[in-house]
């Protein structure tokens, strides 16, 4: 059952080893508050009351133990492990097994996912990557036309071209043999069951495939789930999937090894080799060489507090960590959070990091990052000083981080659509886990097989291969795991979880991410309050601004800063636990379907 997780320092012994812009995502879709509540039925009373307090605005309290995700038939999951006793990392594994069932567009058993876990026992945070690789068989040519010239997204998304290894099953059972307590097979009962008798359709999936019809119809196997008899699901309907329960079967009596050996692997590879139009390279050795790796923690000190998150190959923690480093020097508390100074602060700062962010961060098993110098106090300051001026950085570049080696970069600009699921969960015993969980796209590749989407998560790298004359440290190699913005946080204080948050959303994750941090520690805003926040996202240059939120009275000011400003759906889905004195505060936010439920 076992598949061994790698340190970090073994995943590249491993590889050497081995033998020899686009349209905005249909994940972006929020439907009424009121219609999801709706959707939801046979939940508990007490999921419900956690579905009127986030409408309220009012954060959920526990004393014990607490779960925040996505949909609440997966925190229910959840809920009932933590209940019995489990650990946060069974939890999580009740919870995704759930959410690839009832959101399969954001995340499932053909995705990856980066897990950050605080052990009460040892004071310890580590990190899993379960990350998706590139198939062995890929070139750094794989995302480009016969001429050299990168192809159109869509035309490389929709199809097998862009699948790679999955990692979320081999990522559940690591964690569940590192943290669990629980019986393996009994995490899958919920999912299982809702799989076997049906669940009821939300306005957002209902939604979500009819957007998204004409790339879903691309293949039989989708067509025929996401619109039976014909017609696409509607909110409402009752939607089975035997398929995906017997591969729950599979997995909880087989361990993560059915999904990367055997019929379901044959299938998996199948299905992308046979994807017409587009058929990709993954190979059954692919799936069977699969591990996680376990990487230490990215850490950045702020306002006396550790934020610790996921390193390379997710440029999450080291961006985060650099937006907030930035601004260590400016007292963003005094500012106030409808201030377009404090917004001048944080959007350039963010545009600095994405700069860094696009030159330096990817897989540091394959290509040397300067971890330590990005987040070096005194580079930060240094960067941070280019804040102090009165008006909008006219331009950008990245910066030079000390490097233990000599090496240039070209600037990356790679694709990265906002899909995604995050999950939150501090149990009984003070453990906290902290997971952002894809299959990149909405509905990933459009390819399914045994219940299940598989991602596209190979157009996470770069389509080109150099820039400027430089290579992209970001570029398609074989064996190689995609940059990722995914920004899993565990904040501390004097060691101890104050904060447990995510979300999904793209690169603008990082914006989402930082923003709640921000609002939380500067800004005196309880956990609910700080994710339901008003969006502002810098990460290029304009300023993305929520829509239909009182962060559109702040255009006026930020064009008079020097910013071009668009607003638009800026669809996050935040979840996030904060640890007080008195108790569990949990937040969902109110964009999507999810909640925070404890006891």
């Amino acid at each position: 059952m076992s598949r061994s997780i790698l340190c970090a320092t073994s995943a590249l012994s491993l590889i050497l080893a081995l033998p020899a812009l686009a349209q905005q995502s249909t994940d972006e879709v929020s439907p009424e508050a009121g219609a999801m509540v709706d959707a939801f039925q046979g939940i508990s009373d007490a999921a419900r009351a956690a579905l009127d307090a986030k409408a309220a605005g009012i954060p959920t309290e526990a004393g014990t133990w607490m779960v925040a995700a996505a949909n609440p038939l997966a925190v229910e999951a959840g809920a009932r492990v933590l209940r019995e006793g489990g650990t946060a990392a069974d939890a999580m594994v009740a919870v995704q097994a759930v959410l690839g069932l009832v959101e399969p567009q954001s995340s499932g058993l053909g995705g990856g996912a980066f897990l950050v876990w605080y052990d009460a026992e040892s004071g310890e945070v580590t990190t899993l990557d379960g990350r998706e690789t590139a198939p062995l068989a890929a070139t750094p040519r794989l995302f480009q036309n016969a001429e050299g010239e990168p192809l159109g997204f869509w035309d490389a998304v929709v199809g097998g071209r862009s699948v790679g290894t999955p990692g979320t099953p081999a990522l559940m059972e690591a964690a569940h043999e590192r943290w669990g307590s629980a019986e393996w097979a009994s995490l899958f009962d919920e999912a299982i069951s809702l799989a076997d008798e049906g669940f009821t359709v939300s306005a957002r999936l209902a939604e979500l495939v009819a957007s998204g019809e004409e790339r879903l119809r691309r293949f039989p196997a989708t067509e025929a789930y996401f619109f039976p008899g014909g017609e696409p699901l509607a909110e409402g309907d009752t939607l089975m999937n035997p398929q995906y329960a017997a591969t729950l079967r599979r997995l909880a009596a087989e361990g993560a090894d059915a999904i990367y050996t055997g019929q379901i692997a044959q299938d998996i590879v199948t299905t992308v080799r046979g994807a017409e139009g587009n058929p990709g390279v993954l190979s059954t050795s692919d799936l069977a060489i699969y591990r996680v790796v376990e990487r230490p923690p990215v850490c950045v000190e702020y306002r006396a507090h550790d934020i610790c998150g996921m390193g390379p190959p997710s440029s999450g923690a080291l961006t985060v960590g650099q937006i907030l480093g930035m601004l260590g020097g400016y007292d963003l508390a005094a500012l106030g959070a409808e201030s377009a100074e404090a917004w001048r602060l944080i959007g350039d700062a963010s545009r600095l990091a994405f700069a860094d962010r696009g030159r330096y961060m990817a897989d540091s098993d394959f290509v040397p990052v300067p971890v330590e110098g990005l987040v070096a106090p005194d580079y930060l300051a240094e960067r941070g000083s280019l804040l102090s001026g009165d008006d909008a950085l006219p331009e950008v570049a990245a910066g030079n981080p000390e490097y233990d080696h000599a090496l240039m970069w070209g600037d990356d600009a790679s694709i990265e659509f906002p899909s995604t699921s995050h999950i939150s969960i501090v149990d009984a015993a003070g453990n906290a886990l902290s997971m952002t969980t894809t299959i990149e796209n909405g509905f990933g590749s459009r390819l399914m097989t045994n219940g299940f989407l598989l991602n596209n998560e190979l157009t996470d790298f770069s389509f080109r291969t150099h820039a400027g004359g430089w290579p992209i440290a970001n570029r398609v190699e074989p064996g190689k795991r995609p940059r990722s913005s995914m920004s899993p946080t565990i904040v501390l204080r004097d060691g101890a979880p104050v904060l447990v948050v995510g979300s999904p959303g793209g690169s603008r994750i990082i914006g989402y991410v930082a923003k709640t941090i921000i609002g939380h520690l500067d800004w005196g805003m309880d956990v609910q309050t700080a994710i339901a926040a008003p969006h502002l996202v810098n990460r290029f240059g304009t300023y993305d601004v929520e829509e239909g939120t009182s962060a559109e009275g702040l255009q006026e000011d930020l064009q008079a800063l020097g910013y071009e400003t668009n607003v638009r759906g800026l669809t996050s889905g935040l979840h996030a636990i904060a640890v007080t004195p008195d108790g569990l505060r949990g937040g969902a936010d109110p964009r999507r379907e999810g909640i925070a439920l404890g006891e």
